[in-house]
């Protein structure tokens, strides 16, 4: 069904009947849909009907108990059940429910907004209570419910922006003589306005709310601690007290040692100038390398957005402000590296707050008034990095979306679960024209979401392709061009696999780090560099030998593939890089990540020759001479440290990836491990590449001599990893690999806190472990994917002493790389 509209905007009697239409079906996604979208033209007649017949007859619903609200019933650990049940029988039986709390507060003022509690409310009547709540229908999302409550009581109207969710509060009480039985999950959010708001500014719902006003924070803190009568009780000594302390925290932070906090946390990485060598490129290569550089700035532009929907507005503030003292510049630096608000290397924990946000205004907030120029509020962001970042709803949960791909069709579905589209709310959406029989979801192609940066980028490369001379070069652009407005990446990639080019460019959607819901959605990228040819031909030999390492590898015959495909190495020089780079540097990459093109084509690998050099310097050398056991320390080398960096990108193309289930069905490892996937085929690539360096070693394909040092260097490249933190895919996996080593022995941790190898027990863990983590790939075994994790994948005793040790001398964590070569290019040219 779908909701009819108006192209200007507007709407008629036609809209109002098919409104009372759904309010009888109770379809609730068109309720929801034109719900948000008369929000905007509340001045109308024909909207005001709309919004007493919602408002009257379906959300309230005072009148009909046939019509009475239905809750969803949740678990005690507030899992959906699948039932929903009537809101009087919720509370008579004590069922675990939904509900949002949101609470405003004036951050000039430092105070809260306080609503009065109708007299006829069935639970603490005539009481001083949150500025908004209200119960989450059954069916209906978080977000959609805490915008929709602030409107009915309060008449106040923001976008989703505006919400900060700060913590779900499990809240237990039982009033009214036993009768009234409330176990209910609280989604908990804060408004910052600038300022308060005027209160003759709201428009109050009769039935709800009888009076507002606004409270300082410390005042309403002390009411509740002392149990003041005239206000709802909460206990400040339970989960409820995290409110106050996450505002007094935010705002009792002073800037001289929140400056020198992040000033900690900018000398982890080390500032280093990346050279490239231009010779022998046509001065039509160079003038390709402009419009690429310039594509590859739209990639950065749209990753920006995937993160996390507030992400442009704050780098947009937060870049203005660079220049109004040394904090603000401090803050511009660092959430440059981070391209989030959120620190890589802290386990994602937030380095700014919704304090340090955008201001926008909205002036349509409420009703008008004199003098008044609307709501100023502080752009948003939760204290918590979305695990869906910017592809699906915010308030999405796993069963929403499982339940909501059960009822579509197989190309839907693919189309749902699959690397380029996103996610979004019918009920979020300005469009009239979204159908959907199965959920308040819709899924739209990248091509789309992201058109106005797709369709420049397009232009670019299809420029860019007509002055290069090389073929492969010139097929490659334009057919990446082309699947930008088309969302089919297929023959791009194939393409991008068959490149053989002094400039070798990579663009596009790739990773998908980024979705930790599912793993599903990737991330847009660029890597602008020029071939080393020479490096590249010495190579050639671990591409050459994938068939050989799959037959080998340690785990069963039955899971192993017969048609693995060379995969082609390239060794490069980074002239730029954009998109899904931030925090620590990548030095090479294996691509694409479809499974079809890995399958019938393979995979083909690209190597950051100067970032590795530039990693091995400044990073892994002084690691060496730190936490390795002097013995060993001069088996570490840059050849050892950078052909098994080669070895990890191969082993990516190898071992399960098309899998066939217990049930018989084809699948993918991607599909059922789901976000567990990325850390364990970063862990897989690392240990099965140290497995393959060893088999050819005892083929005679590599020197004998490279044994001893590739194990050390390995050792020493575990700290290097985690310290990217655990919360990181190849952190992650490095832990996982460390421990497990450490607990066979094959590392060890001497009385003065130096690690060595141990060489006689090395070998049988390393491919312990390669089976336990290929075969459990091979059977899609989310179960033992989790638990393996579980177990290896934690901060263990050693591992903090050799930290500790880094952090004490200051080892730099990663590299900020700044590329010279860029500016020589555009010199002379418009940028």
């Amino acid at each position: 069904m779908v909701v009819p509209g108006r192209g200007d905007g507007a709407y008629g009697i036609v809209d109002i009947v098919h409104c009372c239409y759904a309010l009888m079906v109770g379809h609730r996604n068109i309720i929801n849909t034109i719900y948000f979208h008369f929000l905007s033209y509340q001045n109308t007649d024909h909207i005001n009907i709309i919004h007493h017949i919602i408002k009257r007859k379906f959300i309230y619903n005072k009148m009909s108990q046939s019509h009475e609200e239905h809750f969803d019933v949740l678990t005690s650990s507030g899992q959906k059940t699948g039932l929903s049940k009537p809101r009087g029988a919720v509370h008579r039986d004590g069922d675990y429910h939904r509900a949002v709390h949101v609470w405003i507060f004036a951050e000039s003022t430092q105070q809260l907004l306080l609503q009065k509690r109708a007299d006829c409310k069935d639970s603490w009547p005539g009481l001083w209570d949150i500025s908004s709540a209200g119960h989450i229908s059954a069916g209906d999302s978080s977000l959609v419910s805490a915008r929709r409550e602030l409107q009915e009581e309060l008449g106040l109207t923001l976008p989703n922006d505006a919400f900060e969710l700060l913590f779900v509060f499990l809240q237990h009480s039982v009033t009214n003589n036993g009768t009234f039985i409330n176990n209910e999950f609280d989604d908990v959010y804060l408004v910052t306005t600038v300022a308060p708001i005027p209160l003759e500014a709201f428009t109050l719902q009769e039935s709800e709310v009888s009076a507002v006003k606004y409270i300082s924070l410390e005042e309403y803190k002390q009411a509740i601690t002392k149990e003041d009568p005239q206000y709802v009780p909460y206990s400040i000594d339970g989960q409820y007290g995290q409110l106050f302390d996450i505002i007094i925290k935010r705002y009792q932070n002073n800037v001289e040692a929140r400056s020198l906090d992040i000033q900690k946390k900018l000398h982890r990485y080390a500032p280093i100038s990346l050279s490239a060598e231009l010779t022998g490129l046509t001065e039509g290569d160079k003038e390709a390398l402009v419009l690429l550089i310039h594509a590859a700035r739209m990639m950065d532009d749209i990753f920006h957005q995937q993160v996390w929907c507030s992400n442009p507005s704050l780098r947009e503030w937060l870049k203005g402000r660079a220049h109004i003292s040394e904090f603000d510049k401090l803050k511009w630096i660092y959430y440059s590296i981070n391209k989030t608000p959120w620190s890589c290397l802290d386990e994602n924990e937030a380095f700014l707050t919704t304090a340090d946000s955008a201001i926008k205004l909205v002036s349509e907030a409420t009703k008008p008034i004199a003098g008044w120029k609307g709501v100023e509020y502080k752009a948003a962001f939760p204290l918590q990095k979305p695990p869906g970042a910017n592809f699906y709803p915010p308030d999405m949960d796993k069963m929403e979306f499982e339940l909501w791909t059960k009822g579509l069709s197989g190309d839907e579905k693919q189309d749902a679960a699959g690397f380029f589209s996103v996610i979004r709310r019918i009920s979020d959406s300005r469009s009239n024209n979204i159908a959907s029989s199965s959920g308040d979801l819709y899924s739209i192609p990248y091509s789309e979401e992201y058109s106005s940066f797709l369709t420049k980028a397009s232009e670019l490369l299809h420029k860019a392709g007509n002055l290069t001379t090389s073929p492969s070069l010139k097929r490659f652009l334009h057919s990446k061009a082309d699947a930008f407005l088309s969302n089919d990446y297929y023959d791009s990639d194939i393409a991008w696999m068959e490149l053989d080019s002094k400039v070798d460019v990579t663009i596009g959607p790739y990773e998908t780090y980024e979705d930790e819901l599912f793993g599903y959605k990737a991330t847009f990228e660029a890597f602008i560099a020029v071939r080393d040819d020479k490096a590249t031909a010495q190579v050639k030999l671990f591409g050459d030998h994938l068939q050989v390492l799959e037959q080998n590898l340690p785990m069963d015959a039955i899971y192993k593939s017969s048609e693995v495909i060379a995969a082609p190495i390239r060794v490069v020089q980074l002239v730029y890089n954009s998109g899904d780079v931030k925090g620590p540097q990548t030095v090479a990459f294996n691509l694409p990540n479809d499974e079809r093109i890995v399958k019938d084509h393979g995979t083909s690998m690209v190597m950051l020759k100067n970032v590795s050099e530039a990693k091995f310097k400044l990073i892994l050398q002084p690691i060496v001479d730190v936490c390795i056991i002097k013995e060993q320390q001069e088996l570490v080398d840059f050849d050892s440290f950078f052909t098994h960096t080669i070895c990890h990108e191969c082993c990516h193309g190898i071992g399960p990836h098309t899998i066939t289930l217990p049930s018989g069905q084809k699948s993918t490892v991607r599909l059922e491990l789901q976000e567990l996937h990325s850390a364990l085929e970063e862990a897989k690539a690392d240990i099965v590449g140290l497995w393959a360096l060893k088999f050819l070693i005892d083929k005679g394909l590599l020197p004998k001599s490279l044994v001893k040092s590739m194990y050390v260097s390995f050792l020493a490249g575990c700290f290097r990893s985690v310290r990217f933190g655990l919360e990181e895919a190849h952190g992650k996996g490095q832990a996982l690999q460390f421990n497990w080593l450490y607990e066979k022995g094959a590392f060890v941790l001497h009385p003065d806190e130096t690690f060595s190898v141990d060489f006689d027990k090395i070998e049988d863990a390393v491919e312990s472990l390669s089976r336990v983590i290929l075969t459990t790939q091979a059977k899609g075994d989310k179960n033992a994917a989790q638990q393996l994790l579980d177990d290896y994948c934690v901060m263990t005793k050693p591992l903090k002493i050799a930290l500790e040790k880094l952090e004490i001398v200051q080892v730099p964590v990663d590299i900020v790389p700044e590329f010279p070569v860029v500016n020589e290019l555009f010199q002379g040219k418009q940028c």
